[in-house]
């Protein structure tokens, strides 16, 4: 029995959570490696089978599996198939349908991933599960575990992880947090493994390898194109511009892919799924003060302190904005000190502390009058 633990170490066969698997290994954890198989690429619809993901195809599998058996360590693969539909992509039909814009990878985070990898550890008699995620966890003096930014900036990954509960990331360790990508890369290569290293990355939603989200809802909805055709385009006066394909297919700050000509560039600002209008205006029309926010998780602390500072963010590689936090209803209220461009129901907004992660939620849509 390993001195330092036994920890489960999520392995995609991508380069980072291999990476930590055989950091975590050399540094003298007892590692097992598992793979969670979220979704069926071969029998997947609209897709070429050419198209190679960061997770759930077969050499990919086959690439976690060897560098296990490489270093000496246990490896297996775990089918969550049924898991992930229910909770992650039924859900992301739903948003869209709601007029919203998930954040899928969120989802799967806080209650897919992290679960089925507790409940996994618990089975195996792992003191700790290990993700290879840009972020660290910390523990407060006020006895609370929680997230920090990873130190390379383009890497950072603590926005998707806010949802995680104190059960989860008081057993979680992410050993790549402290490193930039480029010393993964080297560390790939120093472990044996060259082509890893200049393996390409996956940014895609994982279950839309085709990167068509509009395509990948029209497969899963039978008959969408036709319930939800010949939509109104209006100004935010009422006035009807034109015709649109269906509110599900547009998001947020959209300018490109309309097929209107206004002769002036139209953004979408707002989605009404009630009566099937989309909205467009000027750039500025994006410009918002204030959100709300619901389905939220603190981390940091135990709650919120109305009037609380913070840098929040809308989305992932949003650079974020300060802010104040008031309770609100069901959630929380943030107001911005200037206007922040693009707030995308659906979405998450996280709220940070410096570089530490306070909490985040989900924002919710303006109800329109």
């Amino acid at each position: 029995m390993s001195k330092k633990g036994k920890v489960l170490v999520a392995m995609s066969g991508g380069i980072d959570s291999t990476v930590a698997a055989l950091m975590l290994h050399k540094d003298g954890y007892e590692v097992i490696g598992i793979t969670m198989k979220t979704w069926d690429y071969a029998t997947s619809v609209g897709t070429t089978g050419k198209k190679e993901t960061g997770c759930c195809n077969l050499d990919s599998f086959n690439d976690a599996r060897q560098a296990a058996v490489q270093h000496g360590f246990p490896h297996f693969i775990l089918d969550i198939r049924d898991e992930f539909g229910d909770a992650v992509i039924d859900n992301f039909v739903e948003e869209y349908l709601a007029g919203r814009t998930p954040n899928p990878c969120v989802m799967c985070n806080t209650h897919i991933k992290w679960r089925a990898l507790l409940k996994r550890a618990d089975a195996l008699g792992c003191d700790f599960i290990a993700t290879g995620h840009y972020a660290t966890v910390h523990q407060h003096t006020n006895g609370r575990y929680f997230i920090r930014k990873g130190i390379d900036d383009t890497k950072d990954q603590s926005y998707v992880l806010w949802g995680l509960q104190q059960d989860l990331l008081s057993r979680t360790l992410l050993p790549l947090g402290t490193y930039h990508k480029t010393e993964i890369r080297q560390m790939a290569h120093d472990f044996g493994y060259p082509e890893l290293a200049k393996k390409s990355e996956s940014y895609e939603i994982c279950f839309v390898p085709d990167n068509d989200y509009r395509g990948f809802l029209k497969r899963k909805v039978d008959g969408l194109e036709e319930q939800v055709a010949g939509g109104k385009f209006v100004d935010k006066t009422g006035k009807i511009l034109g015709t649109h394909k269906g509110y599900p297919f547009y998001t947020i700050g959209q300018r490109k892919g309309l097929d209107i000509a206004l002769g002036k560039p139209a953004f979408v600002t707002e989605i009404n799924p009630e009566n099937n209008t989309v909205v467009l205006g000027d750039e500025e029309d994006l410009n918002r003060s204030e959100m709300n926010i619901t389905k939220v998780n603190w981390i940091k602390y135990d709650g919120l302190t109305d009037g609380m500072e913070a840098i929040t963010k809308i989305r992932y590689k949003d650079k974020g904005a300060i802010s104040n936090l008031f309770t609100y209803q069901n959630g929380v209220k943030v107001r911005f000190y200037t206007d922040v461009k693009g707030i995308a129901p659906g979405q998450s907004a996280v709220f940070y502390e410096g570089n530490d992660v306070i909490g985040g939620g989900i924002i919710q849509r303006e109800m329109p009058f």
